[in-house]
């Protein structure tokens, strides 16, 4: 009989809990209709369980315990309803005994439920926290009729799984789609590993098969667009403060945490605004951005069975994107001691107006791997397999890291594909494979053709000043003045192992942009261009004549001309303009 719980079984019950969880990861997925469906919540709350499995540990004494599993908790916590558990559990965690006895347990349940409740800015009932407070009412009216922790759990959890069965007719969108609630379901889920624990029984983690996936028509016209996520970090956090500076951003909006650590969740379609009012407030010791319309898209209408992946280093027109429903995974900036995600929280406009006067020039890194892998769960979870088209090796770390996150999915094919190259060019061979996924070909052919076009492809680009170059250490500053004195004009290039080069220099710009065009000439003669893509940082009148020369020496407009990643523009600096092609076959 077990009359308390004590400090080992309070952590392995917390461990099994979590295990149930992540077990139940795409059954979760598959019913998720509620706030978004965008068929992530068994993904979000599997990545705040296993944050639990790796970063809690079993402490000295229960409050020890509880602490650590509460904070590993909040650190990863992800989504509306993984925040909201986060938030629950470190409810529970506070004014613990050593040896929790029923009626401490009952109040853990109670003072939890509420931590719950008053996270979020407009609470929902028939959804996760429904079933929180049913289940501390459930242990409440249980705890008189026996000592055995085991027993008066069991009984609680025959009431709670009434109640998660009666979310449908509490929220008319379960009710719709004949489910119920993902978020609830999750914790019932936790509960029911929590209670295995104390039967002395263990847990294998591995997700059980895919069922069917509900399908939604379609997104509300009034859906925000991107789940954003921060975790703040400082001192002296007043969490319904910060809930209020938020309540105007978007929806969906949940903050918990404590008063030195802080996780943010809100939908919205201005994450870059979101994340300049979090700035203020403390350390944004890390983001989160998804593209809530492409979860939409991928689990419920997918338009094809092969995922196609780039970063955003790759220059390609949003309309494309979206209309192919490729997922472009942001790269992290970091600039003026806050890690923007580029693209998404940080527009090439606003780099632009800020580029010249900060104090120290802005870097760049590789993805997080952690979200790198859940990245990859949810893309596993809806697609046969995935191609991911990455910028040079040489250039970046991003290629190893989505290397390494594809392995922790060996189960799936995850094809991770060296460009070579960087912005348009790398976009152009992104758009290469759309086409030939579109086209039906199985993913092997797919990759051996892209291997080909890889080799086909150049970017050529004029650079307008060395300067940011300079800034960024891409070149000494010896060769800076040097350049600035004799008014140097180089022509940047990638050589066939992926590397940035200086390829020829000028004296002028009208003589870079002559040497890019011979190079161009060159390779029309040659084999023949058969895509091509201009792309610029502020490139004013020059890209109009671009347009002009190209399209009368090719025969053809580009296949498109945008703006340069936020990433790019840092290193080549305002006024760059390139060229960017894929060489035809033609002999």
């Amino acid at each position: 009989m077990t009359e308390y719980l004590n400090n080992e079984l309070i952590y392995k019950s917390f461990i099994l809990g979590a295990k149930n969880v992540i077990q139940e990861k795409n059954g979760l997925n598959a019913i998720n209709v509620f706030p978004v469906p965008d068929g992530d919540t068994g993904s979000n709350l599997a990545s705040m369980m296993q944050s639990i499995i790796e970063r809690s540990k079993l402490g000295k004494t229960s409050e020890e315990t509880l602490q650590s599993i509460a904070d590993a908790a909040i650190v990863g916590a992800r989504g509306n309803s993984g925040i909201i558990f986060a938030q629950y559990i470190y409810g529970f965690s506070l004014n613990v005994q050593n040896e929790v006895s029923k009626e401490s347990f009952a109040e853990m349940l109670k003072r939890a439920s509420t931590y719950a409740y008053q996270s979020i800015s407009k609470p929902v009932e028939g959804t996760m926290i429904t079933v929180m407070r049913a289940f501390a009412h459930a242990v409440e009216t249980v705890k008189t009729k026996g000592n055995d922790f085991l027993d008066i759990l069991t009984n609680a959890f025959e009431m709670v799984k009434i109640e998660l069965a009666r979310t449908p007719e509490l929220l008319a969108v379960l009710k719709e789609n004949k489910v119920v609630d993902a978020g609830a379901k999750g914790f019932v889920h936790f509960i029911e590993g929590f209670i295995k624990a104390l039967k002395g029984e263990e847990i294998d983690m591995s997700p059980k098969e895919t069922i069917d996936h509900i399908h939604v028509d379609h997104l509300e016209d009034s859906q925000y667009r991107y789940c954003t996520e921060a975790l703040l970090r400082g001192t002296n956090f007043n969490l319904d403060d910060i809930r209020t500076s938020l309540s105007n951003d978007g929806d969906s909006l949940v903050v918990a945490g404590s008063d030195k650590t802080v996780r943010i969740h809100i939908h919205s379609d201005y994450p870059d605004q979101v994340f300049e009012k979090l700035s203020k407030l403390g350390r944004l010791s890390e983001q989160k951005v998804d593209d809530m319309r492409r979860q939409f898209e991928a689990a419920n209408h997918p338009k094809y069975k092969i995922a196609l992946v780039t970063d955003s280093i790759a220059d390609l027109p949003e309309s494309y994107i979206d209309e192919h429903q490729i997922h472009q995974y942001p790269l992290n900036l970091h600039m003026e001691d806050t890690i923007y995600y580029d693209k998404i929280t940080i527009k090439s406009d606003r780099f632009y107006q800020m580029m010249d006067d900060l104090s120290v020039y802005p870097s760049s890194s590789q993805p997080n791997q952690k979200q790198l892998e859940n990245f990859f769960s949810f893309l596993t979870t809806y697609y046969d397999d995935i191609i991911v088209i990455t910028v040079s090796e040489e250039m970046s770390g991003t290629y190893r890291a989505f290397v390494e996150a594809s392995q922790k999915f060996s189960d799936k094919k995850i094809r991770v594909i060296n460009s070579k190259q960087n912005s348009g060019a790398e976009g152009l061979l992104v758009m290469k494979a759309q086409e030939l996924i579109q086209q039906g070909l199985p993913v092997d052919d797919i990759v051996e053709k892209m291997d080909h076009y890889v080799k086909q492809s150049k970017i050529y680009v004029s650079v307008k000043t060395l300067k940011y170059m300079v800034k960024n250490g891409r070149v000494s500053k010896v060769t800076g003045l040097i350049g600035k004195i004799t008014n140097l004009k180089p022509v940047i290039s990638i050589d066939e192992n992926g590397k940035g080069i200086i390829s020829d220099k000028g004296l002028s710009l009208k003589s870079s942009d002559q040497k890019i065009y011979n190079h161009v000439k060159e390779a029309m003669e040659r084999s023949g261009i058969e895509k091509y893509a201009i792309v610029h940082a502020k490139g004013g009148q020059r890209v109009d004549d671009y347009i002009e020369k190209y399209t009368k020496l090719i025969g053809r407009a580009p296949d498109y001309v945008m703006d340069i990643s936020t990433i790019v523009a840092m290193n080549a600096g305002l006024g760059t303009i390139a060229v960017s092609y894929i060489e035809g076959d033609k002999s």
